[in-house]
């Protein structure tokens, strides 16, 4: 693992951890869509049935995909609840005045899309899918955005991460309100004292991480025989590992650091194969005949950005805060666009939503089409707004 030097200050720290976390994001987002094209092509060929074995292998009690999607998706979680406690102590979340702007415009992309999904199925044997089109996925958005190079100022890039962020936050306490089965109370009960344990161990200032590694082990198996996701567990581990923001090795920092590439590059590229097997020939005509489809489509595709552009707008026209340096109306639009990039956070709560078949499959290839539509548009328009105002020193 690479050493940072002592003698880094906290700001150069900070400013190298979100460039190592931007630029891994960013391959990652690449190889996200290189994964999803080799899974579907597969899944559409001559290798079909023994590529949809692959994923049903059994492995002790559960199957391939189900190791996946519940095992390795918490250390995904518990990347992104370090990256959020990161941004909570010393970045764009760490002051009420920088976290209204990104909060606002999360919020607001989160509860358009539910209700435009409601509208359309309310009543409906697919309501309970309206958290889909809530989620962003951060390597996609940060992917494409990458693809504009140097003209994207850096305050834009923040902006866009710091949203993400926020709306992973509200997507794991979808998860954990809305999305859980009957609750066993005593396994719940052990995996909460496991995560005090843990507080403790953070108060008293104990930085060996194999307690905290072994603990959220615990919590992890635990909450899975809950019926609270198992995936919550990356998250609650992650604020229990000690954070000390004027250490740049401190143990959030040095697990943080060592989870980057291995999430970028191995956690979500398995989770997009195991979960774009999807056989087109059967299920591209549900995307436009139900309304469940649908209703991810205008969530996405349409919710998203209004969601967006109108919170934030509210919250800056109320002063409660201010566009960051740089960045105009205009990007926020485009960055908006791209929040509609659902695909990784947005298939993980279908698999949590619907129990059919053939519902999961359309919902995934409707979010996989709001993705692409949301992609194009917002880089589209991202490249016209660089391209008509230079690099965007005046705005």
């Amino acid at each position: 693992m690479k050493k940072v030097l002592p003698n880094i200050q906290p700001e150069e720290s900070l400013s190298r951890l979100f460039k190592e976390f931007f630029d891994s994001e960013k391959a990652g987002g690449i190889l996200l869509v290189l994964c999803t094209i080799v899974s579907i092509v597969l899944a559409n060929s001559n290798f079909q049935e023994t590529y949809f074995k692959i994923w049903t292998v059994n492995i002790g009690n559960l199957d391939l995909q189900h190791w996946i999607n519940d095992g390795l998706m918490a250390v995904f979680f518990l990347l992104i609840g370090l990256e959020l406690e990161r941004e909570i102590y010393i970045g764009e979340l760490s002051s009420v005045r920088k976290t209204l702007l990104p909060v606002s415009a999360a919020i607001g992309g989160m509860l358009v899309p539910a209700l435009i999904y409601l509208l359309l199925n309310f009543g409906t044997d697919t309501q309970s899918g309206f958290g889909i089109p809530m989620a962003t996925d951060i390597a996609f958005a940060i992917g494409v955005l990458s693809l504009l190079g140097s003209r994207v100022p850096l305050s834009l890039k923040v902006f866009l991460t710091a949203l993400a962020i926020v709306d992973d936050l509200g997507a794991i306490v979808i998860i954990a309100l809305f999305y859980t089965d009957t609750i066993i109370v005593a396994n719940l009960i052990i995996a909460l004292s496991i995560f005090g344990l843990l507080i403790l161990f953070n108060r008293f200032r104990f930085n060996n991480l194999i307690p905290y590694i072994i603990g959220g082990i615990g919590m992890w198996y635990f909450l899975s025989h809950s019926g609270v996701h198992a995936s919550i567990s990356g998250v609650l581990l992650a604020f229990s590992i000690p954070f000390n923001k004027k250490d740049a090795e401190s143990p959030s920092y040095k697990i943080q650091h060592f989870l980057h590439k291995p999430v970028a590059f191995i956690v979500l590229p398995l989770f997009a194969l195991a979960n774009t097997a999807i056989d087109i020939s059967g299920n591209l005509k549900y995307v436009v005949t139900q309304i469940s489809s649908l209703g991810i489509l205008a969530g996405l595709v349409i919710g998203k950005p209004t969601g967006i552009l109108l919170f934030g707008l509210l919250a800056v026209k109320l002063k409660m805060c201010e566009l960051p340096q740089k960045v105009r109306w205009r990007h926020i639009a485009g960055i908006s666009s791209l929040a509609g990039i659902g695909f990784t956070m947005s298939i993980f709560i279908t698999l949590l939503a619907f129990e059919n078949k053939e519902a999961i499959n359309s919902a995934k290839l409707a979010i996989l089409l709001a993705s692409l539509i949301s992609g194009s548009a917002g880089f589209l328009m991202l490249k016209l707004f660089f391209r008509n105002n230079g690099n965007e020193e005046t705005g």
